[in-house]
């Protein structure tokens, strides 16, 4: 499964999450190696970096800046779902590695080309 040139938006997530329907995720992939950029909603900046395993699931690290200007990160594992008209549907679980340190889940959609 490729990833590259990818664009996702969140459809669902946790209350305890900062990403929205407003946050866009610009994925792109060089080999097994994931990563994108990502803004909006209440996400100011943020970027994402990691592995696409064999069997097309995705662990990656993630940092961003949100709109109160504080620094968040955490870890996410996510499942694709290839969707009957082709795109990904990604199924989250993820974990905030800061102060918070609670988790989540969210799906995140492949937006139309």
């Amino acid at each position: 499964m490729n990833y590259d040139g990818r664009i996702f938006k969140a459809k669902v997530n946790s209350e305890n999450g900062e990403v929205s329907g407003s946050t866009s995720f610009h994925y792109s992939q060089e080999g097994s190696i994931l990563s994108a950029i990502y803004q909006g909603g209440e996400i100011v900046k943020g970027s994402l970096i990691g592995l696409v395993n064999p069997d097309g699931t995705l662990q990656f690290r993630y940092n961003h800046i949100n709109e109160k200007g504080e620094i968040r990160g955490g870890s996410c594992f996510s499942t694709p779902e290839i969707l009957t008209d082709g795109r990904i549907r990604l199924h989250e679980k993820w974990k905030w590695s800061d102060i918070e340190q609670t988790e989540g889940h969210s799906i995140m959609e492949e937006q139309e080309r």
